[in-house]
C-alpha cells in the first residue's frame, strides 16, 4: 500500500516546513508548492495567478490526499492605511488565492470522493482590529469560506479543517516579540494540525487559550472596543 500524499501550498515558510516534517515523519509523501522553486522537488505555484490554478491542479503528478493552504502575507494596520495597493494585494493573496486554488482542488477531490483540506486561517479574523484590519478581514473571509466548504462537502467524502494558530514564533513575527504563553512554535502548530487531521477536527486552536481570549474580544461592546488599541 502506497503512502498518502500531502500538498503544501506556500511550502517555504517556517510553519509550512514544520508541517512538512511532521507529515513526512508519519509516512506521507510530500508535494511542496512555492512561488519560486529552487529544485526539482518543488512545484511552482503563485497564489494570485488565478488563471494558472486550473492547470496547476491538472498537472499535478497525483491528486493529493491532503491539501494545506499555508501561504499568506501579514500586513499591519499602518502599512495598509499608507498603501491601498498593498491592502489589495493582502486580500488577493490571503483570501482570493485560497478560494481560487481550493475551488479547483476541492472539485477534483469531490470527483474522486475522498480528501482532506486544511486551511490555515487566523484568530485575527474573529473581530476587526485596527492593528491589522485588512489582514484580519481577509482571514475572516477565509474562516467563513472554510466553514461553508466544510458544510458543503459534509456528505461528499471531503473533510475541511480550519486552523487558527494565534501568534507563532516565525521570521514573519520576528520584528514584533509576542508573549510566550500565547505563542506557539512552528513545531507545535504542525503537531496540532496532524492531530486534528487524524481526529477530523473542524476547527483547531493551536494554543487553546486563544479560544477564550477571542471569546472575550468578540464580546467587548463596540463603544468600548473602538477606544482600545488592539
Amino acid at each position: 500500500m502506497s503512502n498518502k500524499t500531502i500538498l503544501i501550498l506556500g511550502a517555504n515558510s517556517d510553519m509550512a516546513k514544520a508541517i512538512a516534517n511532521e507529515f513526512k515523519s508519519n509516512r506521507f509523501e510530500l508535494m511542496l508548492a512555492v512561488r519560486k522553486p529552487k529544485n526539482d522537488s518543488e512545484i511552482e505555484f503563485d497564489a494570485i495567478d488565478f488563471a494558472a490554478h486550473e492547470a496547476f491542479v491538472k498537472n499535478l503528478k497525483t491528486l493529493p490526499d491532503v491539501v494545506v493552504t499555508a501561504f499568506g502575507v501579514l500586513t499591519e494596520g499602518d502599512e495598509a492605511f499608507q498603501s491601498p495597493e498593498l491592502s489589495l494585494e493582502t486580500t488577493l493573496v490571503n483570501y482570493s488565492g485560497v478560494v481560487s486554488i481550493l475551488g479547483h482542488l476541492s472539485k477534483a477531490m469531490a470527483q474522486r470522493g475522498t480528501g482532506s483540506i486544511i486551511g490555515i486561517s487566523s484568530v485575527a479574523g474573529e473581530r476587526g482590529r485596527g492593528s491589522n484590519y485588512v489582514y484580519g478581514s481577509a482571514k475572516a473571509g477565509v474562516t467563513a469560506y472554510l466553514d461553508g466548504l466544510r458544510n458543503y462537502f459534509f456528505t461528499k467524502g471531503i473533510h475541511v479543517m480550519t486552523v487558527k494558530p494565534g501568534y507563532v514564533d516565525t521570521k514573519m513575527k520576528a520584528h514584533k516579540p509576542t508573549p510566550g504563553v500565547v505563542t506557539a512554535s512552528p513545531e507545535q502548530v504542525a503537531k496540532a494540525i496532524f492531530r486534528g487531521y487524524k481526529s477530523k477536527k473542524n476547527t483547531v486552536y493551536v494554543v487553546s487559550i486563544w479560544r477564550w481570549i477571542m471569546l472575550i474580544i468578540r464580546n467587548i461592546p463596540e463603544f468600548i472596543f473602538k477606544r482600545m488599541s488592539l
